[in-house]
């Protein structure tokens, strides 16, 4: 994770507070945080900027943690991944598409 790279049209800036999806234990700090595998091996962190992105991207009934930058980085550091996508799709449901305006 680079926290120091500027934000820019390919690098829009970091959220304050990201959703990240979890496991499901009972025990809350048992939790894990949920990373997949891409087409090319490496592994991503996928993360929502509001509850409703988590529910409409990843999976409605999916438990979360919420984290800052400096929680992230200490998940990067726990198991680091290489990628991390924020309000994408990992494509575990079919997306609907958002209301109009």
């Amino acid at each position: 994770m680079t926290p120091d790279r500027p934000a820019g049209p390919t690098n829009p800036p970091m959220p304050p507070l990201v959703y990240v999806p979890t496991t499901d234990e009972a025990d809350p700090a048992q939790r894990r945080i949920l990373m997949h595998t891409v087409e090319d091996g490496r592994t991503a962190l996928y993360v929502y900027s509001a509850i409703d992105r988590l529910h409409r991207f990843y999976l409605a009934d999916n438990h979360w943690i919420v984290l800052d930058v400096a929680g992230l980085q200490k998940a990067f550091d726990a198991a680091p991944y290489d990628l991390l996508f924020v309000d994408v799709s990992p494509g575990l449901q079919e997306i609907e598409p958002e209301p109009a305006r």
